[in-house]
C-alpha cells in the first residue's frame, strides 16, 4: 500500500474514532452550517453532525480510486499520478480539518468559522495550482472544455496558465483573514471570474491554433 493511502486510511479511521468519542459528550443537536459571517445558522442530529464528514471522506476516497480505472484516458493520469495522489490526500486532510472545526465549535470553543477555514482554503487552492501545471488530458480533472479536450496543445497552455492563477488565488485568499465577513462573497466572485477566464482562454487558443493550421 502506498504511503499516501496509509495516511488517508489512518486519517479516515481517526475521524471515526474521534466521532465516537465525542458522540457521548455533545448535545443531541449540533451546529452544522455557518453563514457568510461565520455564525452558526443551522443544526442537525448529533449522529449526522459527527459522522457525515467521515462518511463523505470515505466516499471521496473511493471515487478518486475509481477514476483512474474508468477514465478512457487513464494512461494520462499515470503521468501525473504523484500529484493526483497528493491531491487526494490534501482533500482528505482538508475535510478532516473541517471535521475538527465542527467538533471544536460544538464543544463550546466559539470562533468565526469562516476565518478558521481561510488558511486551509489558501493551501488547497495553492496546491491545485501545482496540480494544474502537471495534469494531463483526462475526463475527470482539470479545465475540461470542448477545446482543451479536443487539443492537447490547448490543454497544456490552459493548464499552465491555470496553475499560475490558482497559485495567485491561493495567496490572495489568505488576506481574507482581515475581512472574514466579506470573504465568502469575495472568493465566490473570484472563482467564477477565474473559471470564466480560463474557459474563454481555451476557446481563443483553440481558434488561434485552428486558424494557424488552416
Amino acid at each position: 500500500m502506498k504511503k499516501t493511502s496509509i495516511i488517508i486510511l489512518g486519517t479516515i479511521l481517526l475521524s471515526f474514532v474521534i466521532g465516537i468519542y465525542f458522540y457521548f459528550q455533545l448535545p443531541d443537536q449540533i451546529a452544522s452550517h455557518w453563514n457568510i459571517r461565520g455564525e452558526a445558522d443551522d443544526y442537525m442530529s448529533k449522529f449526522w453532525g459527527l459522522f457525515l464528514m467521515p462518511l463523505a471522506m470515505v466516499g471521496m476516497w473511493l471515487l478518486f480510486l475509481i477514476i483512474p480505472k474508468i477514465d478512457p484516458l487513464k494512461k494520462n493520469i499515470e503521468k501525473f499520478r504523484k500529484y493526483y495522489d497528493s491531491f487526494i490526500l490534501l482533500m482528505i486532510l482538508f475535510f478532516f480539518y473541517l471535521f475538527l472545526l465542527i467538533i471544536a465549535w460544538n464543544s463550546s470553543l466559539k470562533f468565526n468559522m469562516t476565518q478558521a477555514m481561510i488558511p486551509a482554503m489558501s493551501i488547497l487552492f495553492y496546491y491545485i495550482g501545482i496540480l494544474m501545471k502537471h495534469v494531463k488530458r483526462n475526463w475527470f480533472m482539470g479545465i475540461r472544455t470542448p477545446w482543451t479536450l479536443s487539443s492537447e496543445e490547448v490543454w497544456d497552455k490552459t493548464h499552465k496558465l491555470a496553475g499560475k492563477l490558482f497559485k495567485i488565488t491561493g495567496v490572495i485568499i489568505i488576506f481574507g483573514l482581515f475581512f472574514p465577513q466579506q470573504f465568502m462573497w469575495f472568493i465566490f466572485i473570484l472563482v467564477i471570474l477565474l473559471a470564466l477566464y480560463l474557459v474563454a482562454y481555451s476557446y481563443f487558443e483553440y481558434k488561434k491554433i485552428e486558424k494557424k493550421n488552416t
